[in-house]
């Protein structure tokens, strides 16, 4: 399946990843040499697990371990009835035919952390974005990171949570250099010590992202609350 094949694919599955953002979990998949495995944190129904799969097959097959309890984040539970995504997320990663590099554990990532005993190249976590999960997400999956290894989060834009977290233990620590974003996924190289001139370009990226952040945020707003509170403001149907 080529790129463009790969694309249409992912479309059709639901999620929430824009195109930036896809190349990014590609590119990050492909460039895996093997030392260590890749992990997924909140697969969902496929999304993001389909380009890191289409990446991994066009690198070196490394196999990416998906995570996900399979019964939705609270929004996706509005009464009783409850919320099953697994049957879909095997679907969709066959159709996408990256089925073969990907190992679903049908868990809660603290849980799935604690019993995990291989190196880790690669973790993408996109799991509850409250603070205290992303903090106990980084906690439970930082050791298994190999030197070298990388730690992407999502929605670290729109969301405190996230974005409080890779503030204070990626571009503020000291066991991480490179650490930049695109769109709403931050992410960063695992190193025993960052050097001074490291250290300095974290926080110069920061500024960058903390505003990027901060402009993203009000033009969400804009667009979501304007439009209710200003009637003329909303566009006319066509």
């Amino acid at each position: 399946m080529n790129q463009a094949q790969t694309k249409a694919q992912v479309d059709t599955v639901e999620g929430w990843l824009n195109e930036a953002e896809e190349r990014l979990l590609y590119r990050l998949a492909r460039s895996c040499s093997g030392n260590g495995v890749i992990v997924e944190i909140g697969s969902w129904k496929g999304k993001s697990t389909i380009r890191l799969g289409r990446g991994s097959l066009d690198g070196r097959k490394v196999k990416i371990h998906a995570v996900d309890p399979h019964t939705g984040s609270p929004e996706h539970q509005p009464d009783t009835r409850g919320v099953w995504t697994f049957d879909e997320f095997q679907q969709n990663i066959k159709a996408a035919g990256v089925d073969d590099v990907i190992v679903p554990h049908v868990d809660f990532s603290v849980n799935a952390a604690q019993n995990f005993i291989e190196p880790v190249e690669l973790i993408f976590i996109d799991g509850l974005h409250d603070y205290e999960s992303v903090k106990a997400d980084f906690g439970a999956w930082f050791p298994k990171v190999i030197e070298g290894g990388v730690m992407a989060f999502h929605d670290t834009t729109g969301w405190a949570g996230p974005r409080r977290v890779v503030t204070e233990e990626l571009f503020k620590s000291r066991r991480f250099k490179n650490v930049r974003h695109v769109r709403s996924i931050t992410y960063g190289e695992k190193t025993a010590q960052n050097k001074a001139f490291e250290r300095a370009m974290n926080r110069l990226n920061l500024w960058r992202f903390l505003t990027y952040a901060f402009v993203f945020r009000q033009l969400w707003r804009a667009k979501h609350y304007l439009p209710r509170k200003i009637p003329w403001f909303a566009p006319k149907p066509a």
